[in-house]
């Protein structure tokens, strides 16, 4: 019977099953610690549609585990990588030594805190980067200097800085501390030092960097340094958002972190203009008209009638025969009503009528 299932190369393969990232991966087989039946492999192009028969350094590698994801909150001076030829502290370093192997979810720079996503899955952290999939990151920045609103809510249409192009960003103007001050961000892409050139380009100098949301997961409480992961049923609903999913969706829910509730910040997402949506007609665009007919002459097109007002509706008045008259009218013979001495039901004593 014919093997159906897909075929995938090696690097990609020993990446899901946790052995190394693609890129260590390419350069362990280099250095021939890679082997498939014996054989050291010599090309990472290779192209298996299993890891049956390969070993890494002589031991065979073992059958992928289901994708696990932690979230770490990464300290400032720490490198989001797994070595450094200058000596620097990585992630590494400061992970606890009884975790799986793990690979980081994109990076944050040197002087950058806050959440770093690591998984065990090279398939999930690929899935979680491309910016297809539309993952929304959201970044506290602290800035010296001065900013307005409108500035920042400009960013919803992108922007283009020194050639390279950013796509949307919802920022807000949180709050300000003398002469700093505090904005929110939130962006889909996540490109290369994306938040502080943008930041610059408004002419602030960002001195604090904190990311406190990566999708659904967010920062919260989690202690600096601290790794909490998230339950398996969430990851699981996670991930089939992620299949279904356009680049404008509802929020995810709340996911748990060590059994504990997460809070997810939701931001209500900006409509696209009808103008930017793929196959929508754009209204400033000239129209494209057909091809006169010179045998007959054009005429203009009437203008549309208008629509004759309503005449007003007259409305019926209606009125209510009395249910008893106003005053009674004394007829000759009529015998005089006597003198009420007593006191009234609901008043005092009244005086006796002439």
């Amino acid at each position: 019977m014919a093997d159906d299932r897909p075929q995938h190369r090696i690097a990609k393969l020993l990446a899901r099953a946790g052995v190394a990232s693609r890129r260590e991966v390419e350069r362990m087989i280099e250095e021939g610690r890679v082997a498939l039946d014996g054989v050291a492999l010599t090309t990472p192009a290779t192209v298996l549609r299993s890891l049956q028969g390969v070993t890494v350094d002589g031991e065979p590698v073992a059958a992928p585990e289901p994708a696990r994801l932690f979230l770490f909150h990464k300290p400032t001076g720490v490198l989001t990588a797994e070595r450094d030829p200058a000596g620097r502290p990585t992630i590494y370093d400061r992970l606890p030594k009884d975790l799986p192997r793990l690979v980081p979810v994109g990076r944050l720079d040197l002087n950058t805190e806050g959440l770093l996503l690591l998984t065990t899955d090279g398939g999930l952290k690929r899935q979680l980067e491309l910016p297809s999939t539309g993952v929304e990151r959201t970044y506290r920045a602290r800035a010296y200097g001065q900013v307005s609103q409108q500035q920042l809510e400009d960013l919803i249409d992108g922007i283009e800085i020194e050639g390279v192009r950013y796509g949307s960003i919802d920022a807000n103007l949180e709050r300000r501390t003398g002469a700093n001050v505090w904005v929110e961000m939130t962006l889909r892409e996540g490109k290369n030092r994306e938040v502080r050139r943008v930041l610059e380009h408004l002419g602030l100098r960002v001195s604090r960097l904190i990311r406190v949301r990566y999708g659904p997961f967010v920062l919260g409480d989690l202690p600096v340094g601290g790794v909490g992961e998230v339950r398996v049923a969430d990851l699981v609903a996670f991930r089939q958002t992620l299949k279904t999913a356009a680049p404008i969706r509802p929020a995810t829910p709340d996911v748990s972190v060590d059994g504990r509730r997460a809070p997810v910040r939701t931001r209500p997402s900006a409509p696209r203009p009808a103008a930017s949506r793929p196959g929508a007609p754009n209204p400033a665009a000239p129209r494209a008209s057909a091809r006169p007919n010179p045998a007959s002459p054009i005429r203009p097109k009437p203008a549309p009638r208008p629509k004759p007002a309503p005449a007003p509706v007259k409305a019926e008045v209606v009125e209510a025969a009395p249910t008893r008259p106003a005053k009674i009218k004394r007829q000759p013979g009529w015998a005089k009503p006597k003198p009420r001495t007593g006191p009234t039901r609901s008043g005092p004593k009244r005086k006796p009528r002439a």
